[in-house]
Formats: structure tokens, C-alpha cells, sequence
């Protein structure tokens, strides 16, 4: 895919907004495995090859398995995923789709602190907004190196 413009250098006083939520991010209780997890499930929905090539590489750079990874996209059937995984998947796709039941409220509340709620909705608020960035202004698939953004 073509790049149509560099987001990064024209859009550099837009996206720090961006890249100052995923600083806060970084520091919340949720862990950054879960987080970077997160964003990958919703970049597959998303279909943001930029954030899945991203997220994959510094997930398997933590230690994590192909098995996982290759499984997210059938989290509910797949045995290797704990319970505050799958709350936090459920979650993420939930908030993704605008489509948040009060059952998988009640899910990620058996999880997660009010706390963790809020952070786990704003990861998933940065990464739609990542994906939807690097959707409109393709950003060289296949470049990513880990630990590229902090």
C-alpha cells in the first residue's frame, strides 16, 4: 500500500495528545502484556496491518507464544487465555463496537477495578485512533522495530 502522507511529521502537534495516553497507559495497574494483547485483538477487528505487525512483535519480544497469538482471533474457544484476559478481550470488543451490554459490564467489573475500567476503555479509545490513522495514512507495514515508540 501506498503511504499517502507521514502523519507523524505533518499531524506532529495532532498525535501527541496520542502518544501522551499511551504514556498513562504504560503506568496503569492493567500490565502491559494485557495492554499490548488488547491492542492487538481490536487492530485484527480493525484490520490495521501497521498495529497488528506492531503489537505482534513486541508481544513476542515479551515472550509471547505464536500459539496465543495465532488463537486471539478465537479467544472464546481457545483454552490459553485466563479469565481477566478474556474480560478484558470481551471489553475491548465490546467498547470497539460501541455495542457495551450491561453483561459484559458485569464481566470485566468481576475483573478489574473502576479504575481498570476506565484505563482498559481508553486503551482501546488509543488504539481505534491509532488504527484509524495508520488505515487512512498507510505507514510502511513491515517496518515496525520494537521498542520504536518508548
Amino acid at each position: 500500500m501506498e503511504t499517502r502522507l507521514n502523519f507523524f511529521q505533518k499531524g506532529q502537534n495532532a498525535v501527541k495528545p496520542l502518544f501522551n495516553l499511551n504514556a498513562y497507559i504504560k503506568k496503569s495497574t492493567l500490565g502491559h502484556q494485557l495492554v499490548e494483547l488488547v491492542d492487538f485483538r481490536v487492530s485484527q477487528i480493525n484490520g490495521c496491518a501497521y498495529c497488528l505487525d506492531m503489537h505482534s512483535k513486541e508481544l513476542r519480544a515479551m515472550g509471547e507464544t505464536e500459539q496465543r497469538l495465532y488463537g486471539l482471533s478465537a479467544w472464546r474457544e481457545a483454552p490459553y487465555y485466563t479469565d481477566r484476559e478474556r474480560a478484558a478481550f470481551a471489553w475491548a470488543e465490546a467498547v470497539n463496537s460501541l455495542h457495551v451490554t450491561d453483561e459484559v459490564y458485569k464481566e470485566v467489573s468481576a475483573q478489574f477495578t473502576e479504575e481498570e475500567i476506565v484505563d482498559l476503555t481508553m486503551v482501546v479509545t488509543a488504539i481505534r485512533s491509532w488504527n484509524s490513522l495508520n488505515i487512512a495514512f498507510p505507514a510502511g507495514v513491515g517496518t515496525y522495530r520494537v521498542g520504536q515508540f518508548g
